[in-house]
């Protein structure tokens, strides 16, 4: 005879809008989980007669004494328990699909009917006890409903992480930094895989393209290029869902980098140009980068006066720029950002005196622990000393920025910057001293 599978412990449907227990559910926090549904009714035998668990594994669990990992055993329970699959980070369960009409076994008080006889049998003998708690629970379930659409309690704390991250590496090596930032990106999963208000979600997305970006930032920075540019697809995404227009255009300009100092200009000119169609006309930091980084790719793709008509923009938007976004982040547009893609501009255009001085400039505005910008700005003056002639102090001052780097800097997008100096020496020069010991230190 065939053995019928357990009938599930239904959990009352008010506890799917208890905000500790969306909160439980979001971490899957079983502990928390069982504590909650045993406190509003579901004894541990029912626990775990529905989850297949023994019941004095259930109750240590309760307890704080054990946890669920198995992804077989989650699933279990959220069939066991029918707690939609979204909160506790699954895909839809079957019995999701088939569960839009009132179920029979719902004994929780939510049908109208059932909740209306529940309320005037409480309430037939007078201002009781009993009466008094059934009219509690009903305006708590309300209280808990509207709770519910209130952000998750975390969701401050990773905007603030975004922020704090868009300051730079601040001397640490990059991949610390994208260690940290990658795990704090994946707490925000559980928020967009949970049903929440439009205005909350919105701040999921904007927080995640924000993120999604920088992370791309980094990978770009160590030369991971298919990595970087998944990284820009997932924050293009994000930041389009988010409804964000310059969060759009700055991630679409900053992907247009990766294009630029990867051998593509004519593709970074294009994603630029996107950028600052979206960014529009105003004055805003996302504008100002994308006019910039268009100003880089011309120059580099041999257009010289697209090139500087772009710079021509670029400095309009920058003059015009509020306090905020003249911020010394990667999401804003400060001095120094716009110095140092000035200088790659001129330096790419052989306009060396214009070169120079956006490097001095920029230079004087980055701070000593700065260690990616001033190395890619001293290889910038590089190339000018070999504009001008003199390629012997091009080499020598290249070689001692790739010697002076600890080892997670010498890779990725310096090493790219300096292998293209070498590139560009005539090859009747490789003999010479200083260009061996750049094209050494290069294949070291």
């Amino acid at each position: 005879m065939d053995v019928l599978p357990p009938s599930p412990a239904r959990i009352p449907r008010h506890l799917l809008t208890d905000p500790a227990f969306l909160h439980a559910t979001r971490s899957r926090d079983f502990p928390a989980i069982f504590a909650l549904a045993h406190r509003h009714g579901i004894s541990f035998n029912r626990i775990g007669e529905a989850t297949g668990i023994k019941a004095e594994r259930v109750s240590r669990i309760a307890r704080g004494e054990g946890t669920v990992t198995a992804l077989e055993t989650v699933e279990r329970i959220a069939d066991a328990l029918r707690i939609p699959g979204a909160l506790l980070g699954l895909a839809a369960r079957p019995w999701e699909h088939s569960s839009l009409t009132p179920h029979p076994e719902s004994d929780d008080g939510d049908d109208p009917m059932n909740r209306r006889k529940l309320l005037r049998g409480a309430l037939a003998a007078g201002l009781t006890a009993p009466a008094i708690t059934a009219l509690s629970t009903t305006r708590q379930s309300l209280d808990s409903a509207l709770a519910a659409d209130t952000p998750p309690a975390d969701l401050s704390d990773l905007e603030a992480a975004a922020e704090t991250y868009g300051y730079g590496y601040h001397g640490q090596a990059p991949t610390r930094v994208l260690a940290d930032l990658v795990s704090d990106f994946a707490d925000l999963r559980p928020m967009l895989v949970t049903p929440q208000p439009i205005a909350t979600r919105v701040r999921v997305c904007r927080t995640a393209g924000q993120m999604a970006g920088m992370a791309a930032i980094m990978l770009h920075d160590l030369g991971a290029r298919k990595e970087a540019r998944g990284w820009f697809a997932t924050a293009s995404r994000a930041a389009r869902e988010s409804g964000d227009r310059q969060l759009h255009a700055w991630v679409l300009a900053r992907s247009a980098m990766l294009d630029l100092n990867y051998g593509a200009p004519q593709a970074a000119a294009a994603r630029a140009e996107q950028a600052r169609h979206i960014a529009g006309t105003r004055p805003t930091a996302a504008a100002t980068l994308a006019a910039a980084v268009a100003a880089r790719a011309y120059a580099l793709a041999r257009q010289p006066d697209q090139a500087r008509s772009a710079v021509a923009a670029a400095d309009a938007y920058m003059e015009r720029l509020d306090a905020g976004a003249r911020a010394d982040t990667w999401l804003t547009h400060g001095e120094q950002k716009h110095h140092v893609h000035l200088s790659h501009a001129f330096t790419a255009l052989g306009d060396t005196r214009r070169a120079r001085d956006s490097q001095q400039r920029a230079m004087e505005l980055s701070a000593p622990t700065s260690t990616m910008t001033r190395s890619l700005l001293t290889i910038d003056a590089a190339a000018c000393d070999h504009h001008d002639g003199d390629t012997e102090q091009a080499c020598r001052r290249a070689v001692a920025v790739l010697n002076s780097l600890p080892a997670a800097y010498r890779t990725g997008l310096i090493h790219q910057r300096a292998t293209d100096l070498y590139r560009s020496i005539p090859a009747l020069q490789h003999r010479e001293d200083a260009v061996r010991q750049l094209r050494d230190v290069l294949t070291a």
